[in-house]
């Protein structure tokens, strides 16, 4: 599989593309669209999906220019779907203070869905907690855990819901032990290492 991250912007977002040689998805493209359609044009790669783990601003910002360079389907959970246009419910009003949207979705994505990266299939695994639509892409022992999960922390909920994280997280804990996690921002963890050093998971809710 092709795996690439991209940190971009000043919040340090991970973006992900991945996929084959030929067909790819990007994950989260937050920032810098340009470098980030640098990389698919010197790999020689055809962008057939644009998906969003959330709707934040620092997760969204380069979708519109993605989206017009490659003509990708941009999809979200409906939950998030609003935070695409409204700068209040993406945060970005409050953060930053400029206009960050982004295209319409042209899909809205649910719990079990199936997003093909090229010969590659991931399925979604909503996880809402950080935000009503925070999903998870699962596949090929890779979870790309959006701002649900981080390695020794777990996402932001004070503009969110703490007990729905703490579930969604709970669910991923679920997934095959070695499975790689790449977050949102910051290092890649394991399901496992999670499990074992994680301070939200040592509570009476997960009994680990």
């Amino acid at each position: 599989m092709l795996f690439k991250k991209i940190v971009v912007g000043a919040l340090g977002t991970c973006c992900y593309v991945l996929g084959d040689e030929e067909n790819v998805i990007v994950v989260d493209p937050g920032d810098e669209g340009e470098r980030i359609y640098d990389y698919i044009v010197k790999k020689d790669l055809n962008v057939t999906e644009i998906v969003l783990t959330h709707g934040h601003f620092d997760h969204i910002g380069a979708v519109g220019f993605l989206k017009e360079k490659t003509n990708a389907t941009v999809s979200i959970h409906e939950a998030d779907s609003e935070m695409l246009s409204n700068t209040n419910k993406n945060l970005a009003a409050n953060f930053t203070g400029e206009n960050i949207t982004a295209p319409k979705a042209d899909r809205f994505l649910h719990d079990g869905d199936i997003v093909k990266a090229g010969k590659y299939e991931l399925t979604v695994i909503h996880t809402p907690g950080h935000s009503p639509g925070g999903i998870c892409l699962f596949g090929n022992k890779i979870l790309i855990s959006g701002d649900t999960l981080f390695k020794g922390t777990i996402g932001r909920y004070d503009f969110g819901n703490f007990r729905e994280l703490l579930q969604s997280v709970g669910k991923l804990m679920k997934l095959p032990k070695d499975t790689r996690v790449f977050p949102g921002h910051g290092e890649e963890t394991t399901i496992m290492d999670e499990i074992l050093f994680n301070p939200y998971l040592r509570n009476e809710l997960y009994g680990y």
